[in-house]
């Protein structure tokens, strides 16, 4: 396939983080315009506004939407229609988790469960469902949402979080069914990435996990964001997968 993103644009929901951010560069790189998502908080405000000046070329922003809020996915449909007239790919790498032992069923409370489905699952599909009119018009569109092994091997950093990225694998099935031909739907599944998405995680749970892993390392978020850019560049025949990159714990 041709790499060259010249002409596309990608929106990358939940930019501001650092698979999101990585991301970005990589297919700003290959020439695409980038628009990333933030919500209106001051930290991710700042990290928004660093990685569109840190991108090559021209014509990036960086516009505020809150996945868990409807209508501000439905405003950042207009802004994205009025700055570029068009969307190609979509990345969605907003999210959240928060460590909880899964044998403590009393601490995964109905708040931090509405919350982490709000976030994680309704969240990326009401980005899909804003978004897809626009994904269909461009004819080759693409959208790529974050699973995890998590929602495979139900080990993650709670029960909750293990369900709605299995429900992330699922979505990506039924949508890749409604949205073909004109949009090729996937997924990426990392397995322990070396950024600070978990809560507590630090060098040593790194350092560990790494003698566990087949690859005897962690995942960077530059190898999450490789696979996201190969779904783009090199995977046009591939629809309704989820392609784990986890350097073999899985197995």
């Amino acid at each position: 396939m041709n790499q060259s993103m010249k002409d596309k644009v990608v929106l990358v929901v939940g930019g501001a983080g650092s698979i999101g951010a990585v991301s970005a560069k990589r297919f700003a790189e290959l020439g695409a315009r980038i628009a990333i998502s933030h919500r209106d908080v001051p930290d991710e405000t700042a990290a928004a506004a660093t990685v569109v000046q840190s991108l090559p070329g021209d014509g990036h922003v960086a516009l505020i939407a809150d996945v868990a809020q409807t209508a501000t996915l439905k405003a950042l449909r207009a802004e994205i229609e009025r700055r570029f007239g068009r969307l190609d790919i979509l990345v969605n790498a907003a999210g959240f988790t928060k460590p909880v032992p899964h044998a403590d069923l009393d601490a995964l409370d109905d708040d931090l469960i509405d919350r982490m489905f709000a976030v994680n699952w309704r969240g990326q599909f009401a980005a899909i469902r804003t978004f897809a009119p626009l994904l269909k018009a461009s004819g080759d569109g693409l959208i790529v949402s974050i699973s995890s092994i998590a929602g495979t091997n139900g080990i993650g950093s709670s029960i909750a979080y293990c369900a709605v990225k299995a429900g992330i694998d699922v979505m990506t099935k039924s949508l890749a069914r409604v949205l073909a031909p004109e949009v090729r739907v996937l997924a990426v599944a990392p397995g322990v990435v070396d950024t600070g998405f978990v809560p507590g995680r630090g060098a040593d749970f790194n350092a560990k996990t790494a003698t566990t892993t087949p690859l005897k390392r962690i995942a960077t978020a530059e190898d999450i964001a490789s696979a996201i850019l190969a779904c783009a560049t090199q995977l046009g025949f591939a629809t309704g997968t989820t392609f784990v990159v986890d350097g073999g714990r899985s197995l």
